[in-house]
């Protein structure tokens, strides 16, 4: 096989959905947006319910979970004041029959100082969300990688644009890592993610403890505040895309066009912006840069995969990146016989692999293709 015949010689380069070997089977970026489509979708069958996610109390003896409790806050609103009889682990009948997703409960009698917080979720989404608490408090590790998958806390909104991201940039990656490598990828972006919300959330509670009420920067959410979705993966694929593809266009809201390096440092601009004024969605957007960081990282670094996910196999064939190394060989090997110039050969499969097939010349096509013909 010739370098003629790679697929990023053909017509759509790296930036086309057609990955690796066209063997028929799904790819990573579709398995994944199945996954998370699929869990929305069956955890939407099961009936959601209050479950108490962090408790603060000071006395060494704890709550009596059959005494009395009122609500002292709650989202969507529930009137303060409210008494609840009894507060177990978790409430399955919620004030006068309202629906809140947060409620916050305090002793009636007053003799007693301290409150539990209760957030609702559906059975799949309590067991694999991911949060100070449950995920490093408790070292409850499946919940790095299973929070990933959740999008029925956020909303459907949260789910159509990560689906979204990965199906126009999950490609890109995928092609250029392959397969296994990229499926390493993407959960460990999603992993820095996790993190990156669990540090500045610890060093937020850490300030707080200190007397300062607020720092920018920190996260001063209670450590079991949830953090579910996609995203920080997909802002991983996006910042590794905006690294292999710079200068390819993107449409924004349907109007305004940008080079994808523009909108993924934007991207990442505003989820500084966000975090340092403590905006609406704080945590989230911390986990969004510790994902974008991490893709950023291991896109110009993808041996140290291997060293993390070593089971996943060190050699990907359907990797752009190992195909690259291979034409590099064989282009070598023409260049011996009298065919096209080692270095111009190399320097031009490196423009490939950082830039896109888009970004070759007519002529440098034609030496890719007369090195290939040499070796045949």
């Amino acid at each position: 096989m010739g370098i003629a015949d790679r697929g990023y010689m053909h017509a759509g380069g790296s930036g086309g959905r057609r990955l690796g070997p066209s063997s028929g089977r799904w790819t990573i970026t579709t398995w994944i947006i199945v996954l998370c489509c699929g869990v929305w979708f069956v955890d939407g069958f099961f009936p959601s319910s209050l479950v108490r996610t962090d408790l603060q109390w000071n006395t060494a003896a704890g709550p009596a979970e059959s005494q009395a409790w009122v609500v002292v806050e709650s989202w969507p609103s529930v009137a303060n004041g409210q008494v609840v009889k009894g507060a177990p682990r978790s409430l399955d009948d919620p004030p006068q029959g309202r629906r809140p997703d947060y409620l916050v409960l305090a002793p009636a009698d007053g003799q007693q100082s301290g409150q539990a917080v209760y957030r609702r979720f559906h059975p799949i989404e309590r067991w694999l969300h991911f949060s100070t608490m449950e995920g490093f408090l408790r070292l409850e590790w499946w919940r790095l990688l299973g929070f990933q998958f959740l999008h029925s806390h956020a909303g459907i909104t949260h789910l159509l644009f990560n689906c979204i991201g990965l199906f126009f940039f999950g490609p890109l990656v995928e092609r250029y890592l392959g397969r296994k490598r990229f499926l390493a990828f993407y959960l460990l972006c999603g992993m820095f993610g996790a993190l990156a919300f669990t540090t500045l959330n610890i060093a937020g509670i850490v300030a707080e403890s200190w007397g300062f009420d607020r720092v920018p920067g920190l996260l001063f959410n209670d450590p079991g505040t949830p953090l579910v979705g996609a995203s920080a993966g997909v802002f991983g694929v996006i910042l590794a895309g905006a690294f292999l593809q710079p200068n390819a266009r993107v449409v924004v809201w349907f109007f305004f066009p940008m080079r994808l390096k523009t909108m993924a440092y934007g991207l990442v601009a505003l989820a500084i912006f966000t975090i340092l004024r403590d905006g609406p969605n704080a945590g989230g957007e911390a986990g969004h840069l510790g994902g974008a960081l991490a893709g950023a990282y291991f896109i110009r670094r993808p041996h140290h995969l291997h060293g993390f996910f070593d089971f996943l196999g060190k050699v990907d064939p359907t990797s752009d990146r190992f195909r690259f190394r291979a034409a590099k060989a064989k282009a070598k090997i023409a260049s011996n016989r009298g065919g096209a110039n080692d270095e111009e050969v190399n320097r031009i499969l490196d423009k490939i692999s950082q830039k896109g097939l888009h970004s070759l010349t007519p002529k440098e096509k034609e030496i890719l293709n007369r090195a290939s013909k040499d070796r045949q």
